[in-house]
């Protein structure tokens, strides 16, 4: 059966084909061409083999490079010409689809053996022809003298045309030979190398094993090794190269020689550190990358007993406005110089800087004692940021905010460590920016829990994990129910009931608060339509009303007032059934593109309810142009009237604002009334209606409806 194109048999046949006309014309054979290359082709094939084997096999290509011998391919361009084919061809048409540089390495250590393999056979050949010539007649001598001299001369030859370094030592290390590929790579002095012994020959980034396979294979327990090891050049440079050493018996079997075989890769091993480099420097400083300072923050924590490790975290205050306002280019400028003054601070054994991306560094120092080193590195750093940096002629003063966190090696792991730090960093930035934070461990948990929550929300809309319970809303003139505050709540699977405080301020910083506020509107209209359909109303006549939190997202949202309108029309209620309550500190300095939405609900006839009513520190003069109807009086204010006598200047308090209230047609409901003496005292002052736990807590729908049955009955 033919094989498939371009199959792997197509592409030996090629390389077995380039090598034939390579080598062919410096052959002294009767075979034509293609015979010769049918004579090559099992060759390549075990050359093939040999270059994909699980497990490397040097006597492969000293058995190809003994054939090209044994093939009478014996004049001195034949193997120069054969390695060259293999060097070149051999991974391209044989290495599939491997990788590249492996299989580079080992194509060349094939090579070394099929050099290996040549020049014994050589010298095989050559002991036989002259093994042969002795026992031939005498008169033959001159023919034997000539065969032995053509024979040396082949071998010299390929000796000193080989394109890597070839060098013959005795088993003492004493340098017999050298060819000149090894000559030039020592510099070109021939004395410099034959003039030392190989045991001489040390630097100090050999591998621990390199001499102890040197010593086996002069005892002749190894036939050979391969490694790769640097020496030192006459002219203090390093020479790094790929060695193969073997060694060479006599006819008894007798080790008598070590042959090298040296590939100088230098220059690739000079382009794996620069390309290494740039893999673990940040481009624009120069400073070490995530990539490694991870690597070094994994070998900190992971140290031994007895060892400890510091790090801080710095993020640059306002450096978005610097970018916005002067350009990336004045931003590039601003990092460099604040990662060399930072490269300063961190200068002593054990420390380092690295830059992890945009304006975030990170400073690590390790050791025994870096409970006090980190403190003083984070004053180091923070000192350093101090000086203005000149960017374009403007002088830029430099804030950063840095979390710390020291501790014991092999408790933690890096990401942990890292998301301590981070999460202290944004500490220090909460707290006004320009200081460093200690590691709190709560705080982390806080953190860590909010973030599982904000992650959690959308899920847990669609979810339905959210519901609500309802506050009773009293007439403090006639303890009558006139309705109720909807609060949210979330059911989470792992933490339980959580309260609107845990979750609101997640929700708005997400986005999610516009969703979550139209459900919790339907369900709450929804609500107060069957609370209609079942009692009417309160005992004083009109619907029960139900309250329900706006946020400041909200606001500003544009389908605020149709979603409203449709809610209602949706629920067949009529718009003073709702009322929408907004915080004070929400319509601080409001415009009037801010308060238009509201205004437009309240002309429809929603009631506006001012939440908070006196934590906002408002200009009491903005009630006239706010569209409210009602103000929901702080706790804050009310708490002395709990404990007989009431504090006198609360009461002075109240009573003020209830009588200016009530003067711009304002009603006046108080939160948190928690006992009688407090419930007596607020309906005296004139307060319109209450809501706290004196009266009910918040909870399910049907609390609400026992409450409205005992008014109907009472």
């Amino acid at each position: 059966m033919t094989a498939a194109p371009d199959s792997p048999e197509d592409r030996l046949r090629r390389f077995a084909t380039i090598w034939s006309r390579a080598v062919y014309q410096v052959t002294s054979m009767s075979l034509t061409r293609p015979e010769f290359e049918e004579q090559l082709l099992p060759l390549a094939g075990r050359l093939s083999q040999a270059l994909l084997a699980r497990t490397f096999d040097a006597e492969e290509g000293r058995a190809v490079g003994a054939a090209l011998v044994s093939a009478h391919c014996t004049d001195p361009e034949a193997l120069s010409r054969s390695l060259d084919c293999v060097d070149a061809y051999l991974v391209l048409y044989c290495g599939e689809d491997g990788p590249q540089e492996d299989l580079r390495a080992r194509s060349s250590r094939l090579q070394h053996a099929m050099a290996a393999g040549y020049a014994g056979a050589l010298r095989d050949r050559t002991l036989a022809e002259q093994e042969a010539i002795a026992w031939a007649a005498q008169s033959a001598r001159s023919a034997v003298a000539e065969a032995l001299h053509a024979s040396e001369a082949r071998f010299r030859a390929v000796f000193e045309g080989a394109a890597i370094g070839i060098g013959i030592a005795d088993l003492d290390g004493n340098i017999l030979q050298i060819n000149g590929a090894l000559q030039r790579m020592f510099g070109g002095s021939e004395q410099a190398v034959r003039g030392r012994k190989v045991t001489e020959w040390t630097h100090q980034d050999d591998a621990p094993q390199v001499w102890r396979l040197y010593e086996e294979l002069v005892r002749g327990e190894r036939e050979h090794y391969h490694v790769e090891k640097a020496f030192h050049r006459p002219d203090g440079t390093v020479l790094w190269t790929n060695l193969t050493v073997s060694l060479l018996r006599d006819a008894d079997g007798r080790p008598q020689y070590q042959l090298a075989l040296m590939e100088d890769t230098t220059e690739r091993r000079l382009l794996n550190l620069r390309l290494r480099y740039e893999a673990t420097h940040d481009a624009l400083t120069g400073l070490p990358n995530r990539t490694l300072f991870f690597e070094r923050l994994e070998k900190a924590v992971t140290a031994g007993e007895g060892q400890r490790f510091g790090l801080c975290y710095l993020d640059l205050d306002g450096f978005k406005t610097i970018n916005d306002s002067l350009g990336h280019a004045a931003g590039d400028r601003l990092l460099v110089e604040v990662a060399d003054r930072l490269q300063s601070c961190a200068t002593a054994p054990g420390e380092m800087v690295a830059r992890l991306g945009g304006d975030e560094f990170v400073a690590l120092t390790t050791g025994p004692d870096t409970e006090t080193e980190v403190d003083e590195l984070a004053a180091r750093i923070m000192h350093a940021l101090i000086a203005p940096v000149s960017v374009d002629g403007r002088e830029l003063t430099v804030r950063g905010s840095i979390g710390i966190v020291e501790g014991p090696a092999g408790e933690r792991g890096p990401a942990e460590v890292l998301r301590s730090a981070d999460i202290t960093m944004y500490r220090a930035k909460s707290a006004g920016g320009n200081r460093f934070e200690l590691a709190d461990p709560e705080a982390d948990l806080k953190a860590i829990t909010r973030h599982g929550l904000t992650t959690a929300l959308p899920a847990a809309l669609d979810r339905s994990e959210f519901f609500i319970e309802y506050q009773p809303l009293v007439h403090l003139g006639d303890g009558s129910v006139r309705g109720a505050e909807a609060l949210v709540r979330w059911l989470h699977p792992q933490h339980g009931v959580l309260g609107p405080d845990r979750f609101i301020p997640l929700a708005e910083h997400t986005g999610l608060i516009v969703p979550l506020g139209r459900w919790v509107l339907e369900e709450s209209v929804r609500q107060a339509r069957d609370w209609q359909e079942r009692y009417g109303g309160h005992p004083a006549g009109g619907p029960l009303r139900i309250n329900v939190n706006l946020s400041p997202c909200q606001l500003t949202h544009p389908g605020l007032v149709q979603d409203t309108v449709d809610i209602l029309e949706r629920a067949g209620l009529e718009p003073e059934v709702l009322c929408l309550e907004v915080t004070e500190s929400a319509l601080i300095g409001a415009d009037d593109d801010l308060l238009k939405p509201l205004r437009r609900l309240a002309e429809m006839g929603v009631d506006i309810a001012l939440d908070d009513f006196g934590t906002g520190y408002s200009n009491l003069a903005n009630l006239r142009r706010l569209p409210v109807s009602i103000l929901k009086l702080d706790r804050s204010f009310t708490q002395g009237m709990q404990q007989f006598p009431a504090d006198p200047v609360d009461l002075k308090i109240v009573e003020g604002i209830v009588s200016l209230a009530h003067s711009l047609n304002l009603t006046v409901t108080v939160e948190g009334v928690e006992t009688g003496a407090q419930a007596e005292q607020l309906r005296i002052l004139g307060c319109d209606t209450a809501q706290g736990w004196y009266y009910a807590r918040p909870g399910p729908p049907e609390r609400l409806h026992d409450l409205v049955l005992a008014d109907a009955t009472g």
